[in-house]
C-alpha cells in the first residue's frame, strides 16, 4: 500500500481521514498546515499527498506549488468544501498539478478510488 501525508487543519477531519486509510493499509502521517507538511515530505518523501485548500499558515495552493517543485510527479488529491469559493480553489488546485480533487463531505469510497486510480499511474 501507499505511504501518504494528510494535511488539513480540522483536527477531527484529519483524525477519521487517518483512520480510514490506516484501515485500509496505508501509512499516514497528518500535519495541520501547509509548512508542517511540506515539511514532513522532505524529511522523509512519500508516495501520495493530500491536502486541504483553506487553512491558516500556508495554504493549500502554495502547498502544491511548493510540493510541486520538489518532486514533480509527486501525485497530490486535493481537497476542499463548506467554504466560499471551495469549487474555484480546487479548479485551481486541478490546474496547478493536483492529480485529483475532492469536495469535502467525501465518502471514503471516493478517497480510497482516487488513491487507487492516481498510484498506479505515478509508479510508471
Amino acid at each position: 500500500m501507499a505511504s501518504i501525508i494528510l494535511i488539513d487543519d480540522e483536527e477531527v477531519f484529519c483524525e477519521v481521514i487517518a483512520m480510514v486509510l490506516t484501515q485500509a493499509g496505508h501509512s499516514v502521517r497528518t500535519a495541520s498546515e501547509g509548512s508542517a507538511g511540506v515539511a514532513l515530505y522532505r524529511a522523509e518523501p512519500t508516495d501520495i499527498v493530500i491536502t486541504d485548500l483553506i487553512m491558516p499558515g500556508k495554504e493549500g495552493i502554495e502547498t502544491i506549488r511548493e510540493l510541486r517543485r520538489l518532486q514533480p510527479k509527486l501525485p497530490i488529491i486535493a481537497i476542499s468544501g463548506g467554504r466560499i469559493n471551495s469549487d474555484l480553489y480546487l479548479h485551481l488546485a486541478g490546474k496547478l498539478g493536483a492529480h485529483r480533487t475532492l469536495t469535502k463531505p467525501f465518502s471514503s469510497a471516493e478517497l480510497l478510488k482516487a488513491i487507487n486510480e492516481i498510484l498506479p499511474k505515478a509508479k510508471d
